[in-house]
């Protein structure tokens, strides 16, 4: 009652649409219910869309980037990736400013990458610009994630063999379930794992033959850190004890269906837009 930044509308069912003033403002939510108990999911944050002279409309944002000279071209590639326009740019000795305009949903989970660009040493600030004709689809995450394809224990062994194919979120022991999100994907697409396969044993034992299982540590998500790796078909499950991220769809020949017609319908809205 006293949030009065937050507005709540009620979608039918248990399900509520609630908009706030950003990622931070969302998250603080997230976390104060977290702690008074509540157990819900979380989908992927999206801007509020306005309809302006018949024209589907977006919010866009003024975007300053501070960055030390040697990481300017990749935080331009980017920015360049989430449909951003470059406005000014000036550089100095050993730092330049960047400024852009682009679309306020191109900056969600931007802030993580560009401190990884800039090694901790670039400032980002942005602030409401107005609204501007919708650009179409952006395709922001360059990779997929790695889902379980049972329920049960996750072994070490299962682990070790999977490693190279991406980042793993969990530990060795985690109960997991079909559908859940359990690691990042090192390529685009999404891979389908199965981590409650264990090692086969047998009485035959030569001195040595034993593989030596080296795990390397599990990725920790903070609940901001979620919030950004979120994709549309996917949700967050926050409870007291835990963070889970997984798929919108559990069932894996339901979400290929859902991917299908979500991709012919990108294709079309960027055909709208060109044609427009």
């Amino acid at each position: 009652l006293t949030n009065v930044a937050l507005r709540v509308e009620p979608l039918g069912g248990e399900s509520y649409r609630v908009a706030g003033r950003g990622e931070l403002h969302l998250s603080i939510l997230i976390e104060q219910m977290r702690r008074e108990g509540f157990e819900f999911s979380v989908s992927r944050p999206q801007v509020i869309m306005k309809t302006i002279d018949g024209v589907r409309c977006e919010p866009f944002e003024k975007v300053v980037a501070d960055v030390p000279s040697d990481t300017m071209g990749s935080v331009m590639e980017g920015l360049a990736t989430r449909r951003g326009q470059l406005l000014d740019m000036s550089q100095g000795e050993t730092r330049a400013r960047l400024t852009f305009s682009m679309p306020s949903r191109g900056l969600f989970g931007f802030r993580t990458q560009f401190l990884s660009m800039t090694q901790g040493e670039g400032m980002l600030s942005h602030v409401f610009d107005g609204y501007e004709p919708y650009v179409g689809a952006l395709r922001i995450r360059p990779y997929g994630s790695l889902v379980s394809m049972e329920q049960g224990e996750a072994f070490a062994y299962a682990i070790w063999k999977l490693q190279e194919r991406g980042v793993f979120f969990i530990d060795p022991g985690t109960e997991i379930y079909v559908g859940m999100v359990i690691g990042a994907n090192s390529r685009p697409g999404d891979l389908e794992v199965n981590l409650t396969k264990n090692k086969k044993l047998t009485n035959v034992r030569a001195s040595g033959s034993d593989d030596n299982i080296v795990l390397v540590p599990p990725k920790r998500l903070t609940l901001e850190a979620c919030l950004e790796y979120l994709a549309d078909d996917e949700l967050l499950e926050v409870t007291p004890k835990h963070l889970r991220l997984r798929k919108r769809l559990l069932d894996a020949n339901m979400r290929k269906r859902e991917a299908k017609r979500a991709n012919e319908s990108a294709d079309a809205d960027d055909t709208a837009v060109a044609a427009g």
